[in-house]
């Protein structure tokens, strides 16, 4: 894409954000969102009436799109726990995030072959397990694989419930289709709720917001309605292969909370001095995103992290257009979101055999 290009898109996406961060302003208030004529957009990205938000502390709670759950704006990353230098360490970890304000647990079922799971089920000991919204995420997308990886995960979480559950890397075009043909994914998704074991249900993606689109297509085709998905929402997805302005007006509209992840481009961005840490996170806290996932590894990122939503401010119009402009060079072919390029994240890629 030409700079032009790039730039056009990025004043876009601040008139949206800009115009979204007004309306959620207005609705507070009781009052009547902005005009659409100063967003530049035809029509409203969607009701903020779904993303109410508080303040407790130093932590800032949004509301979980329709289902009315209270979590914290800072989702605490589940892959990179596994990269602790030990068990006692993770619990060490989780704990004081949890004591610090975090309620949202991010995990999945494949991570560090299911290391992860077992170490945050540990530290959810002694209490801890009711003051978190727990998620983790399935690879399978048949009912038989499904079935089988939401009970490993209950037992490596040791809990009787999962809160939300998530259908892993849709990234494919093809995988809608399995997730909801007969004898897929769903089904065992569905069995599992009525079981009581997860309450909510939702999906996730990295590669491609038409994978994304699809889904909603798919989903809507059997009037189903997913409780959230989550996606990677950066500076720099701002305007290449954008989540942001594809999927997020729609999600809104139908009332689906939107879990942001890989705000700084899997630590890309921060890498390659294209945007600074406060900057990442608070561009991803400025769109109506629920919970911005953080993969965090160390007690300084955490504390860190801690202090930009302790002081987190929604980023301006003017500051919004400046910041994407700056970037918006360095986001040309995906050099740094080597999610979308590349197949690096794609784990079931390497290992198919986790579908099912």
């Amino acid at each position: 894409m030409r700079r032009r290009e790039l730039l056009r898109r990025a004043a876009g996406l601040a008139a949206w954000s800009g115009f979204w961060t007004a309306q959620a302003r207005a609705e507070e208030k009781g009052g009547q969102p902005g005009s659409t004529e100063e967003s530049g957009r035809p029509e409203p990205p969607g009701s903020a009436a779904n993303l109410k938000e508080t303040r407790k502390g130093d932590m800032l709670y949004r509301t979980l799109g329709k289902t009315g759950e209270q979590v914290s704006a800072l989702g605490l990353g589940g892959y990179h726990l596994g990269t602790l230098k030990d068990e006692s360490s993770a619990i060490r970890f989780i704990r004081t995030a949890i004591d610090r304000g975090i309620t949202f647990m991010d995990n999945c079922w494949d991570y560090h072959e299911g290391k992860s799971e077992v170490w945050m089920g540990k530290a959810l000991r002694d209490g801890y397990r009711e003051k978190v919204f727990l998620m983790t995420k399935l690879d399978g997308r048949t009912r038989e694989a499904a079935a089988r990886q939401i009970d490993e995960s209950l037992r490596r979480l040791q809990t009787d419930r999962i809160d939300l559950m998530q259908i892993h890397e849709i990234i494919r075009f093809e995988d809608p289709d399995r997730c909801f043909a007969e004898g897929g994914a769903i089904e065992a998704i569905e069995a599992a709720k009525k079981a009581g074991k997860i309450r909510y249900v939702g999906f996730t993606g990295h590669k491609d917001p038409i994978a994304h689109n699809r889904m909603l297509d798919m989903a809507a085709r059997h009037k189903y309605h997913f409780d959230t998905c989550q996606m990677p929402i950066n500076v720099l997805d701002a305007t290449f292969r954008s989540f942001a302005p594809d999927n997020l007006p729609r999600m809104l509209r139908e009332g689906i909370a939107i879990l942001g992840m890989k705000s700084t481009a899997s630590g890309a961005i921060i890498r390659n001095q294209i945007a600074t840490p406060r900057e990442c996170l608070s561009y991803a806290l400025t769109l109506p995103t629920s919970v911005v996932i953080s993969g965090m590894d160390s007690m300084e990122v955490l504390e860190q992290n801690l202090e930009i939503v302790r002081n987190f401010k929604p980023l301006g119009g003017e500051e919004m257009r400046a910041l994407l402009a700056r970037v918006a060079p360095h986001a040309r072919m995906g050099k740094f979101e080597r999610f979308k390029t590349t197949a690096d994240f794609d784990g079931t890629a390497r290992y198919p055999q986790w579908l099912g």
